[in-house]
Order: C-alpha cells, then sequence, then structure tokens
C-alpha cells in the first residue's frame, strides 16, 4: 500500500482556513485518484490513493 502523501503541512503554512478549504478544493480537481482529507495526527492535508474495485 502506497503510503499517504502530505499535499499541506499545517504547522508550517501561513494559510488561513478559508484558503485551506480552497487548496482542499483545488486538490480534489486536480487529483480525482485520492481522498484528500485532514490528518489529524501528521497535522496536515494528506491524500491517500482510493482502492480501485
Amino acid at each position: 500500500m502506497e503510503p499517504d502523501r502530505v499535499f499541506i503541512d499545517i504547522r508550517t503554512c501561513d494559510l488561513t482556513l478559508s484558503q485551506v478549504m480552497n487548496e482542499i478544493a483545488k486538490l480534489q480537481s486536480e487529483y480525482p485518484e485520492y481522498e484528500i482529507f485532514m490528518d489529524g495526527d501528521s497535522y496536515a492535508i494528506v491524500g491517500r490513493r482510493r482502492n480501485q474495485r
């Protein structure tokens, strides 16, 4: 299984919440093969490849 891909590290970015939400929407359209979500353990916006069944 492929490891999660970190797109935005929340700890080191200077984005506002609305900017992060806009970036998530952009990532979802650019990477439809990934599930984009906030990972609370790594405190980052990450992508996990969707299972192809």
